[in-house]
């Protein structure tokens, strides 16, 4: 059990903490309130005291995991830096990083059900979080001659999709979905074809 944030007065994070937990070993339908406090330490009552329900309880976590997500995306787009191309492949490197280290927060930020709207604070963290990405496209479509150019929103989603794809089948252990490469690999490998067909990288020879 999570008993120590409540003791030291912080039983809103102790809850959270509890709730990515039961997120990464049971999924987000996988448990109740009730046991979200018992992990946490205290009565069911308590919980009530700082959410209305298990939705408003997963809304949070997955705040907080679009808070580190962005921090993370940002840190490794690093401005831009070696290049447009070094810095939009290090998000996607990133994107697996942050899969594999905050399994709890990844369920809840895109496997909950919980949709970006669900509260003002829940929304602008998202939109953070992704914009990275999308600054990240918007610097390297600027490298792609102009009739093969996508938008850059476009270009930033077809990267997510990949890279989602990429952690959801190779990198989370999920059955069947051995490879003998790693999903960095996978997913660098595919950025280059991907970026090979719009005239980005030259052909391999």
């Amino acid at each position: 059990m999570l008993k120590r944030g409540y003791h030291h007065g912080n039983l809103r994070q102790a809850l959270i903490e509890a709730c990515l937990h039961l997120i990464a070993e049971q999924g987000p339908q996988g448990f109740t309130l009730s046991e979200a406090a018992r992990e946490a330490g205290v009565t069911p009552a308590a919980v009530y005291r700082h959410f209305e329900g298990r939705e408003d309880l997963i809304a949070e976590a997955a705040r907080q995991g679009y808070e580190i997500f962005g921090d993370l995306m940002d840190y490794a787009f690093d401005k831009g830096q070696p290049s447009a191309l070094a810095a939009f492949e290090a998000t996607g490197r990133a994107y697996l990083a942050f899969a594999r280290k905050y399994p709890g927060h990844y369920v809840a930020m895109f496997e909950s059900g919980i949709g970006m709207q669900r509260t003002p604070e829940l929304h602008a963290a998202a939109t953070r979080a992704m914009g990275v990405l999308q600054k990240s496209a918007e610097a390297l479509s600027q490298h792609i001659p102009p009739d093969k150019r996508p938008p850059p929103a476009m270009f930033s989603a077809h990267i997510w999709a990949m890279s989602h794809g990429v952690v959801e089948l190779f990198a989370r252990g999920s059955p069947g979905s051995t490879s003998p490469f790693s999903p960095e690999d996978i997913l660098e490998s595919g950025i280059g074809v991907y970026l090979r067909g719009l005239g980005l990288i030259a052909p391999d020879r």
